[in-house]
């Protein structure tokens, strides 16, 4: 039996980026039982209860998250929405973006409600044109028609929500780095402790969340946490999006159960591999996470399983590569990307990124020698751990399983001067 599409049952469709047609729909019966039916600390405990992890990659539990924030301090709580989608692979967020902003709006409230925020920033990822313009017009639609401002839905509560347009820098996604960028500096990343949570955006207790996370809140208020964390496995509740591309022949967003299976995913709804070729890898959850081989697919998809299989969820971007891909050239293209987006504040990470790049360029040049394979590890080590935010790590992990898991394509690289899979071609 077909899961209930939680947050994407209104992708595709134009109307529902209007504010009567979301309503007519369902749409702030959540946001409305919350801010009339229950107190801050239910709403908390609701969303805590529901298992709902964070959406945006780390998968930390929300309702802990926001059950972390001081409300003692004197000073006021900032809500920083991340819609900054730079992780290469990521497109789900978009959606949600483009075709229902009403939802994250509605869950901006929820969670402002929860929290004590009476201002809310959503930071844009810069490319992101098209989308900002979308989410704008709702923004003015719900201040028009009473759904922010000084009374939000009619109720004693107000909530202020500005849309800030990022530069195009991965980086600000890293949550510290958007803080930095939000407050007109340089986005780089800052040393924890303190957390967000309790010295964030302007030296005051912040929240961040991921969009995706917030879109599922209005749900949960209405139909109760249980009912949501049934939905998925044990210690992930609900659903996610799945941005599935590469070697598949129906690449696209697709929402399923937390811990349904990536063979699911790629045979079921992603229609098989592209020319029914033969499946070589898979990345689980963006180009930062360890690559999968063949053999290791058979897993669900969830947090948890993912770690267990020394590779990590993320954010939920699955690219798929069949037996024609060049594991060398895989690893070499997403190193080109850290090493550019690098911002250069740590030296493992900012030397480090660059440095592997070159190593791997020899390689496929025909201009590396046996000892490469072996520094690229040292290189890994040294990168792991070692820097303010996880860009160097998650490179280091991404890198680093390309080299140990497909070893005898990079020698043959080295011993040949060329690539065994166009051998085979």
């Amino acid at each position: 039996m077909p899961i209930e599409k939680l947050v994407s049952e209104h992708f595709s469709n134009p109307e529902a980026r209007k504010l009567a047609w979301y309503r007519s729909h369902g749409g702030y019966e959540g946001a409305g039982k919350a801010l009339d039916e229950m107190t801050p600390q239910e709403v908390t405990d609701e969303v805590l209860h529901s298992n709902l992890r964070g959406l945006g990659g780390a998968g930390f539990p929300t309702g802990r998250k926001w059950a972390f924030v001081p409300r003692d301090t004197g000073k006021p709580i900032y809500l920083a929405v991340n819609a900054d989608e730079s992780e290469p692979g990521t497109f789900k967020d978009r959606y949600i973006l483009e075709w229902d902003p009403h939802r994250l709006l509605e869950g901006i409230i929820i969670c402002a409600y929860a929290v004590g925020i009476h201002t809310a920033y959503i930071y844009v990822r810069g490319e992101y044109v098209r989308p900002a313009e979308i989410l704008q017009a709702a923004i003015d639609e719900a201040y028009r028609e009473g759904v922010l401002g000084k009374r939000v839905l009619g109720q004693d509560f107000s909530l202020d929500v500005y849309l800030h347009r990022g530069a195009g820098a991965y980086i600000c996604g890293e949550e510290t780095g958007l803080l930095e960028s939000l407050e007109g500096k340089k986005g780089w990343p800052r040393l924890k402790p303190p957390f967000p949570a309790v010295v964030g955006l302007f030296e005051s207790p912040t929240v961040i969340n991921n969009v995706e996370t917030l879109a599922h809140l209005p749900k949960i208020m209405v139909n109760g946490s249980q009912w949501f964390a049934e939905i998925g496995c044990e210690r992930n509740g609900g659903t996610r999006l799945f941005a599935l591309s590469g070697s598949v022949k129906k690449p696209g967003v697709y929402e399923l159960p937390l811990g349904s299976s990536l063979h699911e995913l790629i045979y079921q709804h992603g229609g098989g591999i592209l020319d029914d070729k033969a499946l070589k890898a898979v990345i689980p959850g963006g180009a930062s996470a360890a690559v999968l081989t063949q053999q290791e697919t058979e897993i669900q998809l969830d947090f948890d399983s993912c770690i267990k299989a020394k590779s990590m969820l993320g954010s939920g971007a699955v690219i798929v590569m069949n037996e024609d891909v060049c594991m060398v050239k895989a690893a070499h293209n997403i190193m080109r990307f850290f090493a550019h987006e690098s911002c250069g504040q740590c030296t493992p990470c900012r030397e480090g990124t660059a440095w592997v790049y070159r190593i791997l360029t020899r390689i496929l040049e025909g201009d590396a020698t046996p000892a490469d394979i072996h520094y690229l590890l040292e290189i890994a080590d040294n990168m792991s751990g070692t820097s303010i935010c996880a860009l160097s790590d998650g490179a280091a992990m991404s890198f680093r399983s390309y080299v140990k898991k497909f070893t005898s394509e990079f020698e043959y690289h080295i011993r040949h001067g060329k690539c065994d899979v166009n051998e085979r071609l």
